[in-house]
């Protein structure tokens, strides 16, 4: 197996990667606001975008970028989400995308956009357009931590990770920063997420291994069951490690895919531990499905059932709440040979409730990680989906999101 190397940085650890950011006056408080991420050489380029049927501007925008495949910058800003602007809001993307372009000396259509917030509003685009003049310059080795803290909308912590990873010649490094904390349900989620590496990939093989890794990553988390309108994940390869360049399936491709999927999989935990007044990680387990898929759509209907994550932020052992969810799923299940387990605690075997200790039990969920596990004893397949509890904390959050 690959060892990686945890590093500091995030989207700058890799060599070739510059960032600024600055408060530019989207968001009311002094917060950084707008964020810069700059290749010094001619980036491939993948992405996968939200499954919402309202897009917003900046996503159609960098939808383009992709399909173009080669990637110079990401402007991202926070505060407004520039979704169902109309006309406008594609020229608001557009004016981003083309200041940008215009300090670097590249296409417009090498630079990517992303814009997170409230929904319906424009952005202030002369403000933003100004500040992205003296953003340009400043890009430095040292921004990615900024980057990371001017996406953040209700989010508590920036989130970046970056890691080193050993090729057949050479090594390369992957970093990436995300934010989101509600709105977030599998199909990506209310989530900004950027990944750099200065590995040397096919873009098609770039594709391939982003695919691969945000399956069991993003598309396995959920906060609240909502899919936003600006789900965007971006990954830029520069190749300046000089590392042994990927061209093929072989070995070094699936060393770099693991590096990702073990990039895409630590922001993903991020984003769930941060989740909108969450006070716990919660792992939803199916095992002995008889289809992968059918594991993940079960799990999933479990993650998002508020009474489950009501009973979780009480600390209350209602496994019924559990069974009743994996029956509303959708897939054909026996409730008769069905287990349900909290962490070792058995609460149902072969369908049959069990004596279990309440106070364990209750111990158990006021833990900060719980995992819960449906075995359907149907199959050899299984899927975890990461979720967290539905506190006060979420209603507070959002029933005053936009005022």
């Amino acid at each position: 197996m690959t060892e990686l190397t945890e590093v500091q940085g995030g989207v700058t650890a890799p060599a070739g990667f510059l960032a600024s950011a600055l408060h530019c006056g989207i968001k009311k408080a002094g917060d950084p606001d707008l964020a810069i991420i700059y290749s010094e050489k001619p980036a491939t380029v993948a992405g996968v975008f939200t499954m919402n049927l309202v897009k917003a501007a900046p996503v159609l925008h960098s939808q383009k970028v992709v399909e173009g495949g080669v990637a110079r910058a990401i402007v991202a800003n926070s505060g407004c989400a520039n979704a169902v602007t109309g006309e406008q809001g594609k020229l608001d993307a557009e004016t981003m995308a083309r200041t940008a372009a215009t300090c670097f000396g590249v296409s417009p259509y090498e630079v990517a956009v992303a814009s997170t917030g409230t929904i319906g509003q424009r952005l202030p685009i002369d403000r933003i357009a100004g500040a992205i003049k003296k953003l340009a310059p400043a890009v430095n080795r040292h921004g990615g931590e900024q980057a990371a803290r001017a996406i953040m909308t209700t989010d508590t912590l920036p989130k970046s990770v970056a890691v080193r990873v050993p090729l057949s010649r050479g090594k390369i490094v992957i970093g990436g920063i995300a934010k989101g904390a509600g709105m977030i349900c599998p199909d990506l989620a209310t989530m900004l997420v950027f990944i750099t590496t200065d590995a040397s990939i096919e873009t098609q093989l770039l594709s391939r291994a982003l695919n691969a890794a945000v399956q069991p990553s993003f598309n396995s988390i959920t906060v609240d069951g909502d899919s936003s309108t600006n789900d965007t994940v971006i990954v830029m390869a520069n190749g300046a490690s000089n590392a042994a360049p990927i061209n093929d399936l072989s070995e070094d491709y699936f060393a770099f895919q693991f590096g990702l999927q073990h990039v895409c999989a630590r922001l993903a935990e991020m984003l769930v531990r941060d989740g909108e007044g969450a006070t716990k990680l919660v792992r939803i387990h199916v095992v002995g499905a008889v289809e992968k898929a059918d594991a993940q759509k079960i799990a999933k209907t479990i993650a998002n059932s508020l009474l489950v994550k009501t009973a979780i932020f009480g600390a209350d052992a209602n496994w019924g709440r559990v069974m009743a969810a994996a029956g509303r799923a959708g897939v054909e299940i026996n409730p008769d040979i069905m287990d349900i387990h909290l962490s070792a605690v058995a609460m149902l075997k072969a369908g049959t409730p069990q004596n279990f200790d309440e106070a364990l039990a209750k111990k158990l969920l006021t833990q900060k990680e719980v995992d819960i596990t449906v075995d359907l004893h149907m199959g050899n397949d299984s899927a975890t989906v990461l979720t967290c509890d539905l506190s006060y904390g979420y209603i507070k959050i959002n029933a005053s999101y936009r005022t």
